[in-house]
């Protein structure tokens, strides 16, 4: 069956930065731990994704700010949230509908790939909504007692690696039993999902790889900035619409009268209907 691919990134795109929600959950000074600490780290040459990985496992411990915790906790807390932006939580079963109007052999999936907290994430109220989440992922303990080690971190162009697994249908499954599946020869008409079928909305210059990947391979790609940040929305700005990265730029709004909620849907719309064209032809 074809399939139409709605991926996002998470923190700021679906909703506000959730690892800074935990920090000040936990009584970290949020603008501290990333514009100084993390900074500090980031000019010694770590990568942005590595520093605050370190940042919040140097904070759990015994009569650490974190305590001892757990992903079992990062998923508690990610059930906990609720500040989602406006119209996500209506968006799924909007698209589906439009997937549906046009033909009911076509099948809608979603994804998130992030360098957020996968465990976090997956505890969300929208984790059932995605066929697969990829995010960083810290390791236990040997009795699960509490997060030590980092074991997966995802970087900038770490991400295009997960486009390319939805691409050729490698589930997360597949990579545990082969780590390079990844890597595997498939050919363009046996991949399971083109990258032209593929929409990609994110919000930071960690999208960016993505944003050039599918617009290379006629895919869709829409940023997203928070205009009320008037020095980081113009960099954004700047940055996405470079080189025609991304289609347009908007505020995060996914309701459907909205500028993005409006586009998202229209594009859904769009290569929906032109999978079915191209089945006509064939």
């Amino acid at each position: 069956m074809d399939t139409v691919a709605v991926i996002f990134d998470f923190d700021e795109t679906l909703m506000p930065d959730s690892t800074s929600a935990l920090l000040a959950k936990h009584g970290i000074d949020v603008e501290k731990f990333w514009t100084e600490q993390a900074k500090a780290l980031i000019d010694q040459g770590y990568d942005q994704a590595h520093a605050y990985l370190r940042l919040i496992l140097e904070n759990i411990g015994p009569d650490k700010p974190l305590g001892n915790l757990t992903n079992k906790d990062l998923g508690k807390f990610g059930a906990e949230l609720d500040c989602y932006y406006p119209g996500v939580l209506n968006m799924f079963e909007d698209l589906r509908q439009i997937v549906n109007a046009v033909s009911t052999d076509l099948r809608l999936e979603f994804y998130i790939i992030s360098g957020g907290l996968q465990d976090l994430v997956q505890g969300t109220k929208i984790a059932k909504e995605f066929s697969a989440i990829y995010g960083c992922t810290l390791d236990e303990d040997a009795e699960g007692t509490s997060i030590r080690w980092i074991k997966r971190c995802i970087t900038f162009t770490e991400k295009t690696r997960y486009l390319f697994e939805i691409n050729k249908g490698i589930r997360p499954s597949d990579v545990l039993n082969h780590h390079c599946a990844v890597n595997t020869s498939v050919a363009e008409e046996r991949r399971r999902i083109p990258f032209k079928n593929m929409i990609y909305v994110g919000d930071g210059l960690t999208d960016i790889p993505c944003f050039s990947l599918l617009k290379k391979h006629g895919g869709y790609g829409y940023g997203v900035f928070d205009p009320s940040q008037q020095k980081s929305a113009k960099k954004a700005l700047e940055e996405f619409m470079r080189a025609d990265r991304v289609l347009s730029v908007y505020p995060p709004d996914f309701q459907a009268m909205s500028g993005l909620g409006a586009m998202l849907r229209i594009t859904v719309q769009t290569v929906a209907n032109s999978i079915v064209l191209s089945q006509k032809r064939s």
